[in-house]
């Protein structure tokens, strides 16, 4: 709903030089209380969201397009011994891949960031202390609101 006021404030005549002059003022305005609660409703969604995926009980770490790391939650942290700050930005494959599966978790991501997903592939994780990480990974495509391929999970 567009809400218009105008405003009229007429300011006593004074004299500039020679000439008798008045100031009007108009302004307009618009009510977006609306769209106000409907962007606070949609930050609350994505904070809700944000918590859900930081504090799940399950490893959920992202990449986007170039293979750098983007997603990182707090049990994929436990899991590697790495936190999001440090893993947030590398590439993933040659940084926590084993040497041994780098290729095929390439070809894997490749087809992910191409829309082909992966269900229930096994991936050996390298954590911060050289211990190897067993899990069973799905590897899904991340796609904008105007469903471009942005990254995958």
């Amino acid at each position: 709903m567009v809400c218009t006021i105008v405003w009229s404030i007429n300011v006593s005549p004074f004299l500039m030089s020679t000439c008798l002059c008045s100031a009007i003022v108009v302004g307009v305005a618009q009510d977006v209380t609306e769209s106000t609660k409907n962007e606070r409703s949609v930050a609350a969604m994505a904070d809700e969201l944000r918590q859900f995926v930081d504090k799940a009980n399950a490893p959920i770490f992202g990449i986007d397009s170039f293979g750098r790391v983007n997603e990182w939650n707090d049990k994929t942290a436990e899991i590697t011994g790495f936190s999001s700050k440090e893993a947030l930005g590398k590439p993933l494959v040659s940084t926590f891949i084993v040497p041994n599966l780098q290729s095929s978790v390439t070809n894997i991501l490749d087809n992910a960031l191409q829309g082909k997903e992966t269900s229930n592939y096994e991936l050996e994780f390298t954590t911060k202390s050289n211990e190897i990480r067993y899990l069973l990974v799905n590897a899904t495509t991340r796609r904008d609101p105007d469903s471009n391929v942005v990254g995958g999970k």
